[in-house]
């Protein structure tokens, strides 16, 4: 048992290494090919590198062990007929998946909340903004609309319907909502779209669409256990200019003057 782990640590290991390699020979090429200047800090840039190397090591090897199994294993408890009350022979309706629609808008929002890319983000928009921006308002924001986007798949996954219409209409909602979001917030809110889908997000949920779409139904793996990750990146964009547009229009309403009534002139 340990000495699998071991070698399959180690082939974790060997692999990560030939992805960081290219990353090295860009680098190095052009500091010292085109700049042509000594590397900075050479000792800590090795040591960073070579922490770099075992952590994504570790992470990969985790996933595999841990994050995957988990997701696929969720999955298949929560669509088992025997806990969403089918019988045999009973073929459960969408609306028996109530629990599997749950259990998504739980973990897409807990996921979203620690993923460290949105962390650094949101951190950097209120430096920027002044403040304007909360850092912990921006990071609800996207993490509501991650979970509502999880729901909103295991949902088309469940039911079958097809990944385009939700991206039409959801793009389309994101163009109107462009037009009429305080501009300082859009290219933020695009950007968050994006950096939901990193390292914590993207494995529990790839794991739970593709552990969903193996145990519903008259469902594939392939055709129906991809796309969560695309909603994903959908959604924030429209929680997060949404969570700015209502803060402008309450910031309206505070500003907005409270008429007087103003007695006629002799009057009492």
């Amino acid at each position: 048992m340990i000495w699998s782990m071991v070698t399959e640590l180690s082939q974790v290991f060997i692999s990560i290494l030939k992805d960081v390699a290219p990353i090295v020979v860009v680098l190095l090429g052009f500091q010292l090919g085109i700049l042509r200047r000594k590397l900075p800090h050479l000792r800590k840039v090795l040591f960073g590198l070579f922490y770099v190397v075992v952590g994504l090591t570790f992470f990969l090897f985790g996933l595999e062990r841990a994050l995957f199994p988990l997701g696929r294993e969720m999955a298949r408890q929560l669509t088992d007929p025997a806990f969403i009350g089918g019988g045999p022979g009973v073929v459960p309706g969408w609306a028996d998946y109530y629990w599997t629609y749950l259990f998504a808008f739980a973990i897409g929002f807990a996921t979203t909340i620690a993923e460290p890319s949105l962390i650094a983000v949101a951190i950097k928009a209120q430096d920027v903004s002044g403040g304007s921006v909360g850092a912990f308002g921006l990071r609800v924001a996207v993490a509501v609309g991650v979970a509502l986007s999880l729901s909103v798949g295991t949902f088309r996954i469940v039911s079958g319907t097809p990944l385009y219409v939700y991206m039409i209409v959801g793009y389309a909602i994101v163009v109107v909502q462009t037009m009429f979001a305080p501009r300082m917030i859009v290219p933020l809110a695009y950007d968050s779209g994006g950096v939901t889908t990193s390292t914590v997000t993207v494995p529990l949920v790839a794991a739970l669409g593709l552990g969903l779409a193996s145990n519903v139904p008259g469902r594939s793996a392939l055709l129906d256990g991809f796309g969560l990750i695309a909603l994903a990146s959908l959604f924030p964009m429209i929680t997060v200019m949404g969570y700015a547009q209502i803060g402008t229009w309450l910031e309206k309403r505070r500003q907005k003057p409270i008429p007087t009534t103003s007695t006629p002139e002799g009057g009492p």
